[in-house]
């Protein structure tokens, strides 16, 4: 039997990944200086696996839950490790890590949408879908102002960086909808490997090798990234995924946008425009809007 977690413990939990997603983003660009994209998702995930491999039995007997499925493994490695980090670590070669965020912060809006046409939460109302309109106009303003501004193939790949959230989303449903009594610990443990190998592979074929961080700082960011950046907080996400809402867990990406651009300005000096903010206002106020659920007939606000 699969142990419920607590308001304060869920809490917790949220905190702990905002704070460590909010920081990986300039970790990972500042890595890309050392390491190719797929390599350095690769390694990171790798060594993810092993530091996994000494942890999940203990938390999966605290926890409970059944051994994850061979379909389920595939698809969380494939759509929130190989594809999902593969297009952040490619498209980061290019793009400032606090803008990266900032363009991944329509998650939540994607969350939804999907969420909807799987028909696993009630249907948007209108002004979820005005919601949507509104987040669509802020990624449409970085593109033409922060985006544009960085030059170079910075607006081909930010077009394909949109693609990394609704990869996530259709897996993150997928997971909700059919792991919500498996252990997230071993589900975790599975697609680590899986999607180490797929990440590795890629680097083999497209980067000719995987190279090896240079330095004790490269190391260090790889480490910090397997550890607290994939093993703590995915172990986190999908403990709480199988018994919160899709939808309102993803609200994490309304925090850590915000850290990683205080992150990058203090640490790799990025720059914030009033654009940068102006846009992250309107995304963030646009899935404000698509997760607002309004009371059913006869309810009441409490």
């Amino acid at each position: 039997m699969t142990q419920r977690t607590t308001p304060i413990g869920v809490k917790v939990a949220v905190t702990i990944m905002c704070l460590v997603w909010g920081s990986t983003w300039f970790v990972v660009r500042a890595g890309l200086g050392e390491m190719q994209p797929f390599g350095s998702g690769g390694l990171r995930f790798f060594l993810a696996w092993v530091l996994m491999l000494a942890v999940a039995p203990w938390i999966a007997r605290k926890e409970g839950g059944a051994p994850p499925t061979l379909r389920l493994v595939v698809v969380m490695a494939s759509g929130n490790f190989a594809i999902s980090y593969g297009i952040v670590y490619w498209a980061e070669q290019t793009l400032p890590s606090g803008l990266t965020a900032v363009l991944w912060a329509v998650f939540p809006m994607m969350t939804a949408f999907v969420a909807q046409l799987q028909g696993v939460e009630s249907r948007l109302r209108g002004l979820q879908w005005c919601g949507l309109a509104v987040g669509f106009v802020g990624v449409v303003l970085l593109f033409l102002t922060d985006v544009r501004s960085v030059g170079g193939d910075a607006v081909e790949r930010g077009l394909v960086l949109l693609l990394s959230p609704l990869v996530s989303a259709f897996s993150t449903a997928y997971v909700k909808r059919h792991g919500a009594h498996v252990s997230a610990a071993l589900l975790n443990r599975s697609a680590l490997l899986l999607g180490s190998l797929m990440l590795l592979g890629a680097s083999l074929v497209v980067e000719g090798g995987v190279s090896l961080p240079s330095t004790a700082t490269g190391a260090f960011g790889v480490l910090y990234l397997a550890l607290f950046g994939t093993v703590l907080t995915f172990t986190l996400y999908f403990w709480v995924l199988r018994q919160a809402s899709t939808v309102a867990l993803s609200l994490i990406a309304y925090v850590t946008p915000a850290i990683a651009l205080l992150v990058g300005a203090m640490l790799g000096e990025e720059s914030v425009t009033r654009w940068t903010l102006v846009g992250l206002t309107l995304v963030l106020f646009g899935c404000g809007l698509v997760l607002r659920r309004p009371p059913q007939d006869g309810s009441v606000k409490g």
